[in-house]
């Protein structure tokens, strides 16, 4: 079992961990008690009361942050011909198409953060299936990777686009900004993810949707959130 640190201890004083606090509140407390050195990020965990071992009852969904999530992501395009310039215009890192796949396929590396393929390219990737679907990097036309309008799905990554799904507890985990945000802007960031997700309900979820939710920085203490 991990032994809290003094400093984390210090600020847990600060918390009452029983209360619901309101997520301005919950924010402005995480980011008040945050103690890292480096600018952390803003994390939101939600416990669903969805059944995990039933696929008609996963969650899944992605937006545009109205802020961004402050981190910068490296992106790959797998497109060909009129589909990989309009990639380098839309300022993709990575650009390639059989060739950037047999180099991944044979070196086993993938160094990027997102993938964006064409539906012409999905045939290939097959062959890579393995190096990127553990990472979560196989694109995919459920989280709008897989696109024909290449310069709109890379704008989107670059302001800020997050994908989420449950994990296999039924849980979902997704960062809101970072420790240096306002706390207008994680609050605008937390109502917009807070409108998808619960849009993104299952037909079939019984019961309630939103067990319990909780605010904390990427090593501070959790903040539970009242959410009315």
């Amino acid at each position: 079992m991990r032994k809290n640190s003094k400093t984390f201890k210090e600020k847990v004083k600060n918390i009452d961990l029983l209360k619901l606090y309101l997520p301005q509140e919950a924010l402005q407390l995480a980011k008040d008690n945050s103690y890292e050195t480096f600018d952390a990020a803003m994390e939101l965990h939600i416990r669903t009361g969805i059944d995990p071992r039933k696929s008609d009852q996963s969650v899944r969904g992605s937006l545009v942050l109205p802020h961004g999530t402050g981190a910068k992501k490296r992106i790959a395009v797998f497109a060909e011909g009129l589909k990989a310039t309009e990639a380098k215009d839309a300022g993709a890192d990575v650009i390639g198409g059989k060739e950037l796949i047999d180099e991944i396929k044979t070196s086993g590396k993938a160094d990027f953060d997102v993938a964006i393929a064409t539906p012409d390219m999905m045939k290939l990737m097959a062959s890579v299936a393995r190096v990127l679907g553990p990472r979560g990097l196989m694109p995919s036309p459920k989280n709008d990777t897989v696109t024909q309008n290449i310069k709109q799905a890379v704008d989107e990554q670059k302001k800020g686009k997050i994908t989420y799904k449950n994990d296999d507890t039924g849980n979902v985990h997704v960062i809101l900004g970072k420790r240096s945000f306002t706390i207008e802007q994680l609050v605008e960031n937390f109502t917009a993810f807070l409108d998808s997700f619960r849009k993104n309900r299952p037909s079939s979820a019984k019961g309630v949707f939103i067990k319990t939710a909780s605010i904390s920085t990427t090593m501070g203490p959790g903040i539970k959130i009242q959410i009315s």
